[in-house]
């Protein structure tokens, strides 16, 4: 199997769940991995919206990633496409956290006090 097509097959994968995340909004957050195993409670102190958002833009630029991966390997070599793959892999890792509080501080929702 090449590498180039793992990026086209990895690439449409991701184009995928962004389209999913478009479409679905808010309810999506559900499918991010970490936040599903959160209690009904613990889940409203967070903004969906911004989360599902947030990993929406993140499956689009790692499809276009994958698929600039997949026309490198069609235009040059595999190496090239193995290349890129890397270069997805670097960034879709620095969005890991192992720390559910690490992962999720950024959509805590702000309460304002009247």
């Amino acid at each position: 199997m090449s590498m180039g097509f793992t990026c086209a097959v990895s690439g449409l994968i991701c184009l995928l769940f962004a389209l999913l995340f478009t479409f679905l909004k808010g309810k999506a957050a559900i499918l991010i991995s970490g936040f599903n195993t959160l209690t009904r409670q613990q889940r409203e102190l967070y903004d969906r919206e911004k989360m599902s958002k947030d990993h929406r833009n993140a499956f689009f630029l790692w499809s276009a990633i994958l698929g600039c991966g997949a026309v490198a390997a069609y235009v040059f070599s595999d190496y090239a496409a193995f290349v890129i793959f890397i270069l997805w892999l670097a960034i879709a890792m620095k969005d890991v956290h192992f720390d559910e509080e690490k992962a999720f501080a950024k959509y805590k929702k702000e309460y304002k006090e009247d």
